[in-house]
């Protein structure tokens, strides 16, 4: 433990909550319009986009994993092991984010437009956005060792990562569309290229006052050299690691999927973009003023797996019942998405310290700490999640027949608006009743062995008190 430097407190909460404000200004814009953008903007087929999205995404199965062995074995600077980064990356993962926008390029041939995505998107998710997120997330075992404080970073990188996604989803549907002759709601290309350079200056302001406000007080030494070979045998044979890797997937698929389809269902089903910002707005406001308050508290009582478990279970429910009553009117269907909202809002909020807890589970269980590199293979997982959310709205789009011309005329396709409302609510329905098996049958972090951790391995360090700087 590093004594030299301020004790933790505020300071640190809202340094961390800011780091992920910044990486949402980005990953959220993403996974909410890069589709959208490409196939009503740039006019590239849905299954296209969506096949990038995943096979890029597994190519951060490398680029992850190596970047959490590179942060493993840095040693500690006098800015520490894991901050630096941010201030190092902060400029190229915005870059490369507002490079993906550039709409002047629809009138470009086909195959440039379709290699100008996959070589910019591929830059700031597989590359820029690996090398400022891995160390982001990791950081949190280094700003305070103790279970609390690391459950309050938790909540608060939920608040930053929220305001970001208030931001977007709230800001984004009022500015980014125009209205057609027919009274037909239009993404305009030229509005989202100046949104997503704001955004990107926002990330880099968001990234140094993470760097400056936060400091790192617990020594995590250079990680023994070992193959990658060795690493992944080692990681793939704890069971906590392979349920929250299971859990995060799904949940981005449910997540992403509902945000992915309300891009969709609110301007064009609805034809009411204000319904997208005010389900934004309603789901940012349940989890600040619900989620972000109780879960912490309701973990600490009957454990984090639990209280996810449930929450989730809730959430897949409030879709069956929408997918049932099928509103006709916008307000009633932002209701529904608010409620299945706070469902995965609670285990969205916790899923932060249960990675420490696996940390913890992985040192207890192999005697070692590799913060980056379960980090990073998790980080892996929830891209996988965010391709396959994708890749799978892509796909079932394009399976129902959705192509740029109806957005100028929905009111010609039926049939396809039908199937975009079931899509709507099957997606997250299914995704959160999984996410509930998953946590149920594989993770195995209850409560009760949350703590035997914890006491294990504080038997560990008093019983090596030299070892400790």
């Amino acid at each position: 433990m590093n004594h030299a430097v301020r004790p933790f407190g505020l300071r640190d909460k809202i340094g961390y909550a800011f780091g992920d404000f910044g990486n949402d200004f980005t990953f959220l814009l993403s996974s909410t319009f890069m589709m959208l953008f490409y196939t009503n903007v740039m006019g590239i087929d849905s299954m296209a986009v969506g096949t990038l999205m995943m096979a890029s995404r597994f190519l951060d199965a490398f680029t992850d994993v190596t970047m959490g062995r590179i942060v493993d074995k840095a040693k500690s600077t006098k800015e520490g092991k894991f901050r630096p980064w941010l201030r190092r990356m902060c400029g190229p993962v915005a870059i490369a984010s507002f490079l993906i926008y550039q709409s002047e390029l629809a009138e470009m041939p086909y195959g440039f437009k379709v290699a100008w995505m996959a070589i910019t998107y591929i830059l700031w998710g597989s590359v820029f956005y690996t090398a400022v997120n891995i160390p982001y997330g990791s950081m949190a075992s280094a700003i305070s060792g103790s279970a609390k404080d690391r459950a309050e970073l938790s909540t608060w990188r939920t608040i930053g990562a929220t305001l970001a996604g208030l931001a977007i989803g709230f800001g984004t549907p009022l500015f980014a569309y125009v209205t057609a002759e027919n009274g037909a709601q239009i993404l305009s290309g030229p509005r989202m290229t100046l949104i997503a350079g704001l955004f990107s200056i926002a990330a880099i302001i968001c990234y140094l006052l993470c760097f400056h406000l936060t400091s790192e007080r617990v020594e995590v030494p250079a990680a023994e050299s070992r193959s990658l070979h060795d690493t992944v045998k080692s990681l793939g044979s704890n069971r906590a690691l392979l349920g929250i890797i299971l859990a995060a997937i799904l949940l981005l698929l449910s997540m992403l999927g509902m945000g992915g389809m309300a891009g969709y269902m609110f301007p064009i089903y609805y034809q009411a973009p204000v319904g997208q910002s005010m389900a934004t707005l309603l789901g940012s406001a349940v989890v600040l003023g619900i989620c972000a308050p109780f879960a912490v508290k309701l973990a600490g009582r009957f454990g984090k797996k639990e209280v996810s478990l449930v929450s989730c279970l809730f959430g897949a429910a409030c879709y069956v019942v929408c997918l049932l009553v099928r509103p006709e009117s916008v307000w009633v269907y932002v209701a529904f998405y608010t409620l299945a909202y706070m469902g995965l809002g609670f285990f969205n909020t916790l899923i932060w310290a249960m990675i420490t807890d696996v940390i913890d589970d992985v040192e207890v269980r192999q005697g070692m700490r590799q913060d980056g590199t379960v980090y990073a293979v998790y980080s892996f997982a929830r891209k996988v999640g965010q391709a396959l959310s994708s890749g799978m709205v892509g796909w079932l789009l394009g399976m129902i027949g959705y192509s740029q011309a109806v957005q100028y005329n929905p009111w010609a396709y039926p049939k396809i608006m039908s199937q975009m409302f079931g899509l709507s609510c099957w997606i997250p329905a299914v995704g959160l009743a999984l996410v509930a098996l998953a946590l149920w049958l594989v993770y195995p972090l209850g409560k009760r062995q949350v703590e035997a951790n914890a006491a294990e391995l504080k038997r560990r360090s008093n019983a090596r008190p030299n070892d400790l700087s």
